[in-house]
């Protein structure tokens, strides 16, 4: 019996001994993976993780969302989230469930801070025209590319956008490339958020890819003191007049697109260059067009209206676009109202213009969807005037230069002036 006891007393020993030398080599292990994660996330731009580049043929990784993101707490603890839960409450007024995946594809070349940063969206069968873009503007761009979320279309767009990647040595160069993996189409403002929530400099433009830049825009604004004094002041939001051919077989031609004022005029006066969707003024003509054609130095827009929908250079730093915004019609438009209701002025550049390259329509889908838009900006502007309005009173601005387009924009709203004395009487 005795013998007995000294046996299990030596194998509990010996378990014992076991099981404490797998503690200290689970412990070693775990030590080294927390060091190894914080000097990681230390060392990473903006503490979001670079993907590695992907190799041809590869899908979208099982993985996407997974990278992790780190502060630091006061206690100096370093703390984490997901970046899919993190991009599920920055994209949250969006359709889901929606999956982003920033920085596919990260630009070789780190734009500087004091830079522009063409932002866009493009599917699959805009490819051809951006990779023209990206070419003529040799320049930063951050991009939106919407991926439908079946494997066929999976597969099919991201083949074609390695091969994209790698015929255009511009590309690698220039472009950071995100993709929103969903089966929700024509979430332009979502993709418009996404392209500028990543966007690396201080300054953005908001273009459409079918647009070509015929003039160096970005060399005449960086060059200039006077405009980057604007820029920098945070109230400046620059107006590049956008053109289109009267014969829409032209603007199939881009190769023969003026590259000079003087060129764009004499087109403009022989009627084969007219504004951009002329048939519908609201669109484009708060620019004042008849202005710019002899125009030698920066101007203010004095007539905006709501429907005014130009293609603007503004700081990052910056409203968003409302999400709810789905479909054709007033997307863009609800973005530019908000920014102009912010305090932003709309000033126009004299030397500089884009030309509408031709292309189709769904015109189904876009008669459909600007009903439905249209109901929603009517409630959005007014919702957007009492809210700012009460913004810029609690914050002590509504006396200030910064209120002035609200209240020139927003008094004829029914119930505003009310609504003012009374956020005024009690907000004191």
């Amino acid at each position: 019996m005795v013998k007995l006891r000294a046996e299990g007393t030596k194998i509990i020993s010996k378990g014992i001994k076991w099981l404490f030398q797998i503690y200290v080599v689970f412990s070693v292990i775990y030590t080294l993976n927390h060091f190894y994660n914080e000097y990681l996330y230390n060392d990473l731009d903006g503490n979001i993780i670079q993907r590695n580049e992907p190799e041809l043929g590869i899908q979208i990784p099982l993985s996407w969302g997974q990278d992790r993101l780190s502060w630091k707490s006061h206690s100096g603890i370093y703390d984490y989230m997901t970046e899919e839960f993190f991009l599920s409450k920055v994209f949250s007024e969006s359709m889901q469930p929606s999956h982003v995946i920033p920085y596919y594809f990260r630009a070789q070349e780190a734009p500087t801070e004091e830079d522009i940063t063409i932002t866009t969206l493009i599917t699959l069968d805009r490819f051809s025209v951006f990779d023209r873009l990206v070419t003529n503007y040799k320049g930063p761009i951050s991009v939106t590319i919407h991926v439908n979320d079946d494997q066929e279309s999976r597969d099919k767009l991201i083949n074609a956008l390695h091969d994209l990647y790698n015929n255009n040595p511009y590309m690698k160069q220039y472009v950071d490339v995100h993709l929103v993996v969903d089966k929700f189409e024509r979430q332009f403002n979502m993709w418009r958020n996404i392209a500028k929530f990543f966007a690396r400099t201080n300054y953005v433009m908001m273009l459409d890819v079918d647009f070509h830049p015929c003039t160096n825009f970005r060399k005449t604004i960086l060059d200039s003191p006077e405009i980057m004094e604007k820029l920098r002041a945070g109230n400046t939001a620059l107006v590049v007049p956008a053109f289109e051919y009267a014969d829409l077989i032209e603007g199939l031609y881009y190769t023969t697109f003026p590259r000079t004022k003087e060129d764009a005029i004499e087109l403009v006066n022989s009627k084969r260059l007219v504004m951009f969707h002329a048939a519908w003024k609201p669109g484009h003509g708060s620019s004042n067009y008849t202005h710019w054609y002899g125009a030698n130095e920066l101007y203010k827009v004095t007539q905006y209206q709501y429907q005014y929908e130009p293609y603007v250079i503004f700081p990052k730093h910056s409203i968003w676009c409302d999400e709810r915004f789905v479909g054709y019609g007033a997307n863009k438009a609800a973005c530019l109202f908000e920014l102009y209701l912010s305090g932003i002025d709309y000033w126009v550049l004299p030397d500089d213009f884009l030309i509408h390259q031709t292309h189709e329509y769904l015109e189904s889908a876009r008669r459909n969807e600007r009903k439905f838009n249209k109901k929603l900006y009517d409630h959005f502007r007014e919702e957007l005037c009492f809210r700012y309005a009460r913004n810029f009173i609690i914050n002590g601005e509504w006396n200030t230069p910064k209120a002035h387009n609200l209240k020139e924009t927003c008094q004829k709203i029914r119930g505003f002036t009310q609504a003012i004395k009374y956020f005024t009487k009690t907000d004191k």
